[in-house]
């Protein structure tokens, strides 16, 4: 079976590592002012996929950590995934300039349906959606109307659409360091085979991992229990290998999954 792969996560605002809880800027903690040394950190930890958002891009409606971003992707080598004020064809495909593997768009970015259409049909798999919910419901407003609308059935959406991979963001755990919700995405996992799923928000531990791969995701991404310390990289990439996803039904067994990212970018 393959296993979980993890996405340390870097998150960049006026240019330094910061991290957030549950999604409040306002509030965001400053962990590192170099953002590329943490990178490497990441690396020689043996993380072989990053996690990045350009905060002050999601605040301003467009990129503005890109220079950062290229000089992550220059020092480690390692596919990226970035999102963060990816509101447009142009933003996106600056982003993918940077040598980035995946771009992350958000919900609240798709108030113009046609864009993801369009971003489907030139970048394929190097697009994905991330879902942000609190209480199973999407937090983005003016995307197809749907905030307030159970993030299941806009997962099932979007799958429908073509998006091959969806990160979960529940923004109620996030950076509580509080655990993980698998609910969502264990009801999902056999309806969506040929998706790959990736959870965010709240994993504080090596038993969060072992739920996630049970549930059959394909990734995590890991932020303040990486930078306080309760969380060993090592140790988590060592328990994700380890973990193989509950056995499916014979129904569902025909539809596995074969999604988890390698280290090679797509």
């Amino acid at each position: 079976m393959p296993s979980l792969t993890l996405y340390p996560a870097i998150d960049l605002l006026d240019g330094r590592c910061v991290r957030l809880l549950q999604g409040d800027v306002a509030g965001a903690e400053v962990f590192d002012d170099d953002p590329v040394a943490v990178a490497r950190r990441w690396r020689e930890a043996g993380a072989e996929w990053l996690h990045i958002v350009d905060l002050d891009g999601a605040l301003a409606g467009e990129p503005r950590q890109l220079g950062i971003v290229r000089a992550i992707v220059d020092s480690t080598g390692l596919p990226v995934q970035v999102g963060g004020g990816l509101r447009g064809e142009a933003s996106v495909e600056a982003a993918l300039a940077t040598g980035a593997a995946r771009v992350v768009l958000d919900t609240a970015a798709l108030a113009d349906t046609a864009l993801l259409g369009h971003c489907l049909e030139r970048w394929n798999e190097r697009v994905a959606v991330s879902v942000d919910s609190r209480g199973g419901r999407v937090t983005a407003a003016g995307w197809l109307e749907m905030a307030g609308v159970s993030a299941a059935d806009v997962a099932v959406y979007l799958a429908g659409s073509g998006v091959r991979t969806l990160l979960f963001t529940n923004l109620a755990p996030d950076g509580t360091l509080t655990g993980v919700d698998t609910a969502m995405p264990r009801e999902l996992r056999p309806s969506l085979p040929d998706t790959r799923l990736i959870a965010a928000g709240g994993i504080a531990s090596l038993d969060d991992l072992r739920a996630l791969a049970r549930a059959g995701l394909d990734g995590a991404v890991l932020g303040r229990a990486l930078y306080e310390g309760t969380l060993s990289l090592t140790e988590a990439l060592r328990a994700a290998r380890e973990v193989a996803p509950e056995t499916p039904d014979a129904g569902e067994a025909a539809n596995a999954p074969a999604t988890t990212d390698t280290a090679e970018a797509p």
